[in-house]
């Protein structure tokens, strides 16, 4: 088969429709309504011009749209969070991944949002899976999966390849509905790793990165002070370019939420000692270990980005990792929020699927939904906005065909901002290409 026909195929079956305007009125009746904070059953919801605009047990408003929901479950769309969606196509093509930037005068700044990509074929298998919105997350050079690479960063402080810098980036918001318009709120948050990753940036020590983070903070909030003298070269030399020190002012200032990747306990403890010093306002990523450490974090309020599964000892940062992690730290009274696979890229839908096991390792069912809906709205400073089914909430709704937290159950029916989405995908329409009996067209038999 020619690659050229091969990808003509692909990008005329997903071409982009003009979306759909979300001015008529829905409701979907009869169904098994999950708030995201609480369940009402027999419950009707109603859509309206892209908002939800009431939840309860009423009938369907005269000339809506209505969905019939008996036997289904209705939830709120879930959010990928530390996702890779429309940032990422194929991880083995470098010139796909539009996540990651390895310039060493330009790593606080770097703003994902500007390279998006709306056409992007792991935005409708996400979909699929009834995610709805989505923190894309930029990657530091020098990890993968929010582990440290050590050949990635060879070199660094010893005359060898130098270092990209403390930070991967700012993440943005995206919403996943068909058509261009997917970017909801860029620069959201600063991203950072801790860890063996910080500390091979560093030179190779944890200390060393937490001396250079401070002293960076300070060279931040000196520069803020003093923005005329730096304009007239009339400052001591920084060591951050001016688009890095403009980025980190409202890191410094606590404005904005620094995601910090984190693994083991003792690290955790560190992070938080340093926020709660430097008065930052911080997220953390991973925090396999973080049970061990569970009250701590929940009287820092420090929410959690997790994957309840992982639960093996892949290296020494993670030699506590457990199933009941989330539990624990949901007990203790974190905020929690639940990631998907592989960097919640090509396996973001996952998130369900890992929900579902912490459940299963003592999670309460209200809580793993919480953790795919309202929890992601809330830690990013979205509450209210979307994630929830309430007045007032983005219509962002999916009918599942039974509970979203089993494997089996499918979406019948998915809206974000009010509008119905195709259900399909590039792997959907694969499958039904290659599975036809007639013979397939010349191009596609070379």
């Amino acid at each position: 088969m020619r690659l050229s026909s091969m990808l003509a195929g692909a990008v005329a079956a997903l071409s982009l429709a003009a979306p759909a305007v979300a001015q008529e009125t829905v409701a979907i009746v009869g169904g098994r309504v999950l708030t995201g904070t609480s369940v009402i059953e027999g419950g009707t919801v109603v859509i309206r011009d892209g908002k939800i605009v009431s939840v309860g047990t009423g009938a369907a408003p005269s000339g809506a749209r209505v969905i019939d929901a008996a036997g289904k479950v209705v939830a709120p769309g879930f959010v990928a969070v530390d996702s890779g969606l429309a940032g990422s196509e194929v991880s083995s093509v470098r010139g796909t991944n539009e996540l990651r930037n390895a310039a060493n005068n330009l790593s606080a700044a770097f703003d994902v949002s500007y390279g998006l990509d709306p056409w992007s074929f792991t935005l409708p298998v996400a979909r699929l899976g009834g995610v709805t919105r989505a923190v894309v997350v930029p990657q530091h050079p020098g990890s993968s999966g929010g582990h440290y690479h050590e050949d990635e960063t060879a070199g660094v402080g010893d005359g060898g390849l130098q270092s990209p810098g403390l930070f991967a980036g700012q993440a943005a918001i995206i919403n996943l509905a068909q058509g261009t318009d997917i970017l909801v709120k860029p620069r959201v948050a600063m991203v950072a790793p801790f860890g063996e990753a910080g500390a091979g940036i560093a030179g190779g020590a944890r200390g060393a990165q937490f001396v250079l983070f401070k002293e960076t903070l300070a060279e931040v909030r000196l520069y803020a002070r003093n923005k005329s003298a730096y304009e007239r070269a009339g400052l001591r030399d920084l060591s951050l370019s001016r688009a890095d020190l403009e980025a980190l002012i409202p890191v410094a200032n606590g404005s904005m939420p620094l995601i910090v990747s984190v693994h083991r306990a003792s690290d955790i403890q560190q992070v938080l000692r340093l926020a709660r010093e430097e008065g930052l306002k911080i997220i953390l990523d991973g925090a396999e270990e973080g049970w061990l450490v569970a009250g701590d974090i929940a009287s820092a309020n420090v929410p959690v980005l997790l994957n309840p599964i992982d639960n093996l000892p892949n290296d020494f940062e993670m030699r506590a990792a457990r199933m009941e992690n989330a539990a624990a730290l949901n007990a203790a009274g974190v905020v929690i929020a639940i990631k998907g696979n592989e960097g919640s890229t090509h396996r973001a839908r996952d998130a369900r699927y890992n929900a579902g096991n912490a459940v299963s390792h003592g999670l309460p069912y209200g809580a793993a939904i919480a953790a795919l809906t309202v929890n992601p709205a809330r830690i990013f400073g979205m509450a209210g906005q979307f994630g929830q089914i309430a007045p007032g909430a983005a219509g962002d709704v999916v009918v599942w065909s039974g509970d979203p937290l089993e494997p089996l159950s499918q979406p019948s029916a998915v809206f974000v901002n009010g509008v119905e989405q195709p259900l399909e995908a590039r792997t959907l329409l694969l499958r039904d290409r290659y599975r036809q009996v007639t013979p397939m067209p010349p191009a596609y038999r070379n």
